[in-house]
């Protein structure tokens, strides 16, 4: 069963979905906060794990982060990463205060950029029993380095000189100005590499793609991102367990493999043969051995 829901992050109104197990239970159930990729919407691939993990007998909830999607917060399409792991532990007090949900086993699955962000709240909110994240990303490292690791530093310091040129438009009167997030054409994101190609697929054609799920964002996203660092106080969550689902093929598997690095036991990175970082937010042969992974790994840790 699905609920809408909403709650307030920071004073800002969150719309949520809510998914509850079609079996009833006597007793509350251990509950996960689903939190969504940079640019996606809780209908993408947040509700699809959090549906998928609700007939495995677990409260489930996806969100859209404050300023996207079905949620309040202007300027519309600012990404900022203090408010998206504010929004998370919102998350968790909202499914806290649940009848059907066990307050004291509650855990958050991080998705793309939000791996890294509930990294960052788990460290710091000891409520969250256990993380994980599949795709997991650091959205600060994914803007000053690329997805693969490889892009140059120049692309970063060009994005600081727009946004600051954006803040001087806006401080003369004009519309805050935004930025595309993926390519105009298939020839252009095919042109830009495998992350690209499947970043435009999965957001811009049938395959994935929502009405509400962000196309730009607004450059002041630029300046909070830049300077942000997921995994700094990843050894932190410790002595709660985190489990890190990447793609053996995902152009952004360096990333998932620094997380590891910094985070201490128990932890345990979980890499699936053959997919990509976008075929674990939909192709049903990456996304059910990362349910099954993650339907064990929160029945024993909550």
């Amino acid at each position: 069963m699905t609920k809408k829901v909403s709650f307030t992050s920071d004073g800002i109104k969150i719309a949520g979905n809510l998914y509850l197990p079609a079996t009833v239970y006597t007793a509350p159930r251990p509950a996960i906060v689903v939190s969504h990729p940079g640019s996606g919407v809780k209908e993408q691939a947040a509700g699809l794990y959090a549906r998928l993990l609700a007939e495995r007998g677990f409260v489930t909830l996806a969100f859209d982060a404050a300023f996207q999607g079905e949620s309040e917060g202007l300027p519309r399409g600012l990404e900022n990463p203090s408010q998206r792991i504010e929004d998370i532990k919102s998350a968790v007090s909202f499914i806290s205060t649940l009848p059907e949900a066990d307050a004291g086993r509650t855990g958050v699955l991080g998705i793309c950029a939000s791996g890294g962000y509930g990294i960052m709240a788990a460290a710091t909110d000891h409520r969250i029993k256990a993380v994980a994240t599949v795709s997991g990303v650091d959205i600060g490292r994914m803007f000053r380095n690329g997805a693969d690791g490889k892009q140059s530093p120049e692309v970063i310091q060009k994005m600081l000189d727009l946004a600051a040129q954006d803040r001087r438009a806006v401080a003369a009167g004009n519309e805050v100005g935004t930025f595309p997030l993926f390519p105009e054409t298939e020839e252009q994101a095919k042109a830009q590499g495998r992350y690209a190609y499947e970043g435009w697929k999965y957001y811009c054609t049938s395959l994935g793609q929502h009405p509400r799920s962000a196309k730009a964002f607004v450059w002041s996203s630029v300046e909070r991102i830049a300077g942000f660092d997921a995994f700094r106080i990843a050894d932190m969550i410790a002595p709660r367990p985190l489990l890190i689902i990447a793609g053996a093929e995902a152009d952004t598997l360096w990333m998932a493999q620094e997380a590891f690095s910094v985070a201490k036991e128990p932890k345990e990175l979980f890499i699936i043969d053959g997919a990509s970082h976008k075929d674990l937010y939909h192709q049903k042969e990456a996304v059910m051995p990362a349910v099954n992974k993650l339907e064990h790994f929160f029945n024993s840790k909550l």
